[in-house]
């Protein structure tokens, strides 16, 4: 199968045509955090986020830290970053990139909002050949878990929820 090409940012339109189980390449300027910042973002305002040139309609969120050492996806199930899924889908983030299952009410939030859930690859060395350039977008005293706005080329993922449907049901319902 190929790889179905997503560049940020992301027009609702472009998530039609895509179905659980595809494989993306992710083109960009993504974000980057996990459960130190998530909260802290939903809680700006939109002139606050304006004001440090964070821009969530279209966007991809990777759950994972920057580090020295490369990035990661983290585990999405985690209380901060599931309960940021909603609110961040509800102010445009087309894609919440990380690993694991996520609860039926995150299920509902992606479907009712038009995003998805997309899972990748835990190979840091793969992911982290992968990015073009960072920097810190907010809260650059979190250190390591700041919010990182990433320009990346082709970050390998497959689109694990999407339209209500999940991978894992459909794993669950198979085996």
């Amino acid at each position: 199968m190929k790889p179905v090409r997503v560049e940020t940012p992301i027009p609702p339109e472009a998530m039609a045509g895509l179905h659980v189980g595809d494989f993306l390449e992710i083109s960009g300027v993504i974000y980057a955090g996990r459960d130190a910042v998530l909260p802290k973002i939903v809680a700006m305002s939109d002139a606050e986020l304006a004001a440090r040139g964070i821009a969530l309609e279209g966007s991809v969120i990777f759950h994972t830290a920057v580090s020295v050492a490369g990035v990661g996806p983290t585990s999405s199930s985690k209380l901060e970053i599931e309960e940021s899924i909603a609110p961040l889908s509800a102010r445009g983030v087309r894609i919440h990139l990380g690993k694991g299952r996520l609860k039926a009410d995150s299920i509902r939030a992606l479907h009712a909002h038009g995003s998805l859930f997309a899972v990748t690859t835990p190979s840091t060395a793969l992911l982290t050949d992968r990015i073009l350039a960072t920097e810190i977008a907010a809260f650059p005293e979190l250190g390591m878990e700041a919010l990182y706005r990433l320009r990346v080329d082709r970050i390998p993922a497959v689109v694990a929820i999407l339209h209500g449907n999940s991978i894992f049901e459909q794993q669950t319902q198979q085996g």
